[in-house]
């Protein structure tokens, strides 16, 4: 596997940061889009737990990248770009956060509620199934990568708006790389740890949100408001939490990428 991937033409100023944990290869579409004008890292998380992911993209990004970069982390990547612009402001000359996961614990409940809600009775009961999988230590790593993937296809439906009817780009899905990582920083997040991790960063934030993604919109934008001197938020409207699938959302979200990259 190559690691990073990269789009386009050297220097490479801009990279990529893809979600899950351990769904390497999601962001594809935008390194694609948007190296037609800019060179674009794609770096893939192969490590397991947050500090390994943190240390592994940094070395990343030191050894392919002309730095200082732009990071645009999606869902958990942007919380890894995060707090790699916590740890290692010199690496870093913006960070841009999509669809980046609640920042205080009290937004995780509407989370939840509202991924249920856009599902079946039987889609609810194969999701706590799915957990149950997930966490069965006689179940394969094969078999819970299939799980996971499963819940990537379930949690696709609560989590767009108008998707596009294309064929999807084809993901690493790798569960066990979720179920060391994840824990980790949803800790984080319970201690009240991450919003101080935050307080380290000095480079300027954009945040941009789907106002149908399930994460409400104020989960991420009043925490961080509070903590990072440069911070914006933009809501895109009739978008979920993936807005390059969205079909009337994803070209302002290409117009807004293309401005903050110059």
């Amino acid at each position: 596997m190559n690691n990073p991937r990269t789009y386009g033409q050297a220097p490479f100023h801009i990279a990529v940061i893809h979600g899950g944990p351990g769904a390497a290869g999601e962001m594809r579409p935008v390194a694609r889009d948007l190296s037609t004008a800019i060179g674009i890292l794609e770096p893939l998380q192969t490590q397991k737990s947050v500090q390994g992911q943190i240390d592994e993209l940094a070395d990343v990004l030191k050894t392919h990248a002309d730095l200082p970069v732009t990071l645009i982390g999606h869902s958990w990547g942007a919380w890894l770009a995060y707090f790699l612009a916590a740890e290692h402001p010199e690496l870093v000359h913006k960070l841009i956060l999509v669809g980046a996961p609640a920042f205080e614990q009290k937004y995780v409940k509407n989370l939840s509620d509202t991924r249920m809600s856009r599902l079946t009775p039987a889609e609810r009961d194969e999701i706590d199934a799915l957990f149950k999988q997930l966490e069965d230590s006689t179940v394969t790593q094969e078999q819970k990568n299939v799980h996971f993937a499963r819940f990537g296809s379930l949690f696709s439906k609560t989590d767009t708006y108008d998707p596009i009817d294309e064929p999807r780009e084809t993901i690493n899905v790798q569960a066990d790389i979720y179920n060391c990582v994840w824990p980790q920083a949803d800790e984080l997040r319970k201690s009240g740890r991450l919003l101080e991790i935050g307080k380290s960063i000095r480079c300027p934030v954009l945040a941009i949100h789907g106002e149908y993604d399930p994460t409400p919109a104020a989960g991420v934008e009043s925490p961080l408001k509070n903590i990072i001197k440069k911070f914006r938020f933009i809501i895109l409207k009739n978008c979920g939490h993936t807005p390059w699938i969205e079909r009337q959302a994803r070209l302002n979200f290409y117009e807004i990428l293309k401005t903050e990259l110059g």
